[in-house]
């Protein structure tokens, strides 16, 4: 109901007597909150007149709708519901049933996981595996901190879903080593001073492993273009190229 139909509305009632206005009310269920006729005939005829301290009934119907609304969503919400929404059982009971089940190898142990859909593989490893070796820099695939390899490639864990890796080997920094022998690139990089902070170190190391075992790092120039995106915000790609280099040419990347 638009203002001018309600003005046309109450130059209509008006006319009508306390009686006949209460009679009419009752048998038009209309939501236009007017205790007295006296309420209603204080308006005039063109809704200008309304004042800050009363509104239109086009307005008062719409406040009247939203609060019956809330008031009815409230009242028709179980109790136990109401409380789990506050406790937040019902972002638990949401985890448990949509959960799917994932097989698979990490660092040459099998997992038998019970997951969400949603969780990348980063998030799987070192949240629930408690393998923190595999950094979350940018988390958006531009750092190269969260490298591992996947069935023997790099892959960017933190986009990469973990329910997609079901059945693959997942190697994290975390394996690569032969007990407490370590792996000849993580070697190099010590021998060389390949890092500073050491935060992107893991994936540096991870990705140089996997240059070489793709071909290229014959030449430093390959190895500095293959192995652009690992960020280094300490700035020790001289060193870095070094320590690949070295392995490279040794042939130690078994």
């Amino acid at each position: 109901m638009n203002s001018s139909a309600v003005c046309r509305l109450s130059s209509t009632f008006h006319k009508l007597n306390k009686a006949d206005y209460v009679n009419y009310k009752l048998a038009n269920s209309t939501f236009i909150q007017i205790n007295t006729k006296a309420d209603f005939m204080a308006s005039n005829e063109n809704c200008n007149g309304f004042t800050d301290d009363s509104k239109c009934p086009d307005e008062t119907r719409r406040d009247f709708l939203k609060q019956s609304s809330l008031l009815t969503a409230f009242a028709i919400t179980p109790p136990s519901l109401l409380k789990a929404a506050v406790s937040e059982w019902d972002e638990k009971a949401s985890a448990f049933f949509e959960t799917v089940k994932l097989s698979i190898k990490i660092n040459g142990n099998e997992h038998n996981l019970n997951i969400e859909p949603r969780v990348t593989l980063l998030d799987l490893l070192r949240e629930q595996l408690a393998l923190t070796g595999t950094k979350k820099g940018c988390d958006s695939g531009q750092c190269g901190a969260c490298t591992v390899h996947v069935n023997g490639k790099r892959v960017l864990s933190c986009l990469s879903l973990a329910v997609m890796q079901e059945g693959k080997e997942i190697t994290t920094i975390e394996g690569i080593a032969d007990g407490e022998d370590l792996h000849p690139m993580q070697q190099a990089f010590i021998k060389h001073d390949g890092f500073q902070c050491g935060y992107c170190t893991p994936g540096q190391i991870m990705s140089a492993i996997a240059c070489i075992k793709e071909g290229h790092a014959s030449k430093d120039d390959d190895i500095r273009e293959y192995m652009s995106g690992n960020i280094c915000r300490c700035g020790a790609y001289s060193n870095i190229v070094k320590a690949v280099s070295s392995v490279s040419k040794e042939g130690k990347n078994a």
